[in-house]
């Protein structure tokens, strides 16, 4: 929110309570014919502005129209100023010091929330870098050294063995763009200055797609598919969306050790539609499950190829790219065995 529309909210804020307060004055003095209470209400409604408004401007002046208005259309000559009376005096200095503490006590709090938010973001920020360290420096080191055997040894290297390398230097390569792609979707949908662009997706379409590319990547892991027989549609990025249920069906191939079955399923309960990736592993410990979507986990199961681990990234991109569509995701450990994924998409366009 920018400052223009952060000070027309406010200035909303401010004339909406004012009005709210005058408009009941009027009935508490001319319906029920209470008139002591009418400068409380006018002091009660400069405390809600000076809570619900960004610094110290809009509180004092709200108390500065709070006590015109008792004076003017609530106090004794009506409809006159009189601000000989002490009493009037004494109101009217009240309300400036309540708006001017409040303000004050509104504002630390309001500073010390974005310093904690801050800080917070700062901690994710190094245990982001701290786990891109380790997942990108043995897949390069070993494209690297593949390169290097391959270009000083060709000779000597049998077509299979080429082979086998440049196999090798594929699969790393492959896993580095996907690596990428998820730092690019966390680093720009976290900045928050940028806007999910929802358009109505056939489930079963976007659910083939997945399939599609998951298998390109691991033919031999099939995917048992669970979805509802008829035609769902879904607001959604569905290319960001792709990204999320691929990177939990990874996540499941590389650390769900002892893995035989994968399932991937959606089902519809009011107006959200659950998706929910499960497999038959290891399941993930307690210890691990508290940092599981903050960018800080790695798994330490032995993934198939021995040196990658993507668990920390790829996860927090799944929760930014839910979140940003205005869902919910969690993980937990299957009542049998295995970990269970699952995230939420709203059926109506928000």
């Amino acid at each position: 929110m920018n400052c223009v529309q952060k000070c027309i909210k406010n200035i909303l804020i401010t004339a909406f309570i004012l009005a709210g307060a005058f408009v009941i004055s009027l009935v508490f003095q001319h319906v029920f014919e209470i008139q002591e209470r009418i400068t409380t209400l006018f002091v009660f409604a400069v405390f809600l502005i000076s809570m619900l408004t960004d610094g110290y401007v809009y509180g004092i002046v709200s108390a500065i129209a709070g006590v015109l208005a008792v004076n003017y259309a609530f106090t004794f000559p009506f409809f006159k100023f009189d601000f000989a009376t002490p009493v009037n005096v004494m109101s009217a200095i009240v309300m400036i010091v309540l708006a001017i503490l409040t303000s004050t006590l509104t504002t630390k709090v309001k500073q010390h929330e974005a310093l904690k938010a801050e800080s917070e973001k700062e901690r994710m920020r190094a245990n982001l870098l701290r786990a891109v360290s380790h997942d990108l420096r043995t897949p390069l080191t070993t494209i690297y050294s593949s390169a290097s055997a391959l270009a000083d040894n060709r000779e000597n290297l049998s077509t299979q063995q080429q082979d086998e390398i440049l196999n090798a230097i594929k699969e790393d390569s492959e896993w580095l763009v996907s690596m990428v792609e998820n730092l690019l979707s966390i680093t720009k949908l976290g900045a928050g200055n940028v806007k999910i662009t929802k358009k109505p997706v056939v489930l079963e379409e976007l659910i083939d797609s997945v399939i599609f590319k998951f298998k390109k990547r691991y033919p031999s892991h099939d995917v048992i598919i669970d979805i509802p027989e008829e035609i769902v549609m879904i607001p959604m990025d569905a290319m960001l969306i792709e990204q999320v249920i691929i990177n939990l069906l990874e996540n499941a191939v590389q650390h769900a050790t002892g893995m035989k079955h994968l399932w991937l399923s959606v089902f519809v309960i009011s107006n959200n539609a659950v998706f929910e990736i499960k497999d038959d592993g290891c399941g993930v410990s307690d210890e691990a499950m508290k940092s599981m979507f903050s960018g800080a986990y790695v798994s330490k199961a032995t993934v198939p190829d021995g040196n990658r681990n993507n668990a920390g990234i790829g996860l927090s991109v799944c929760e930014t790219i839910i979140k940003a569509h205005g869902g919910d995701i969690s993980a937990s450990n299957s009542m049998n065995k295995g970990a269970v994924f699952r995230f939420t998409l709203g059926m109506e366009e928000n």
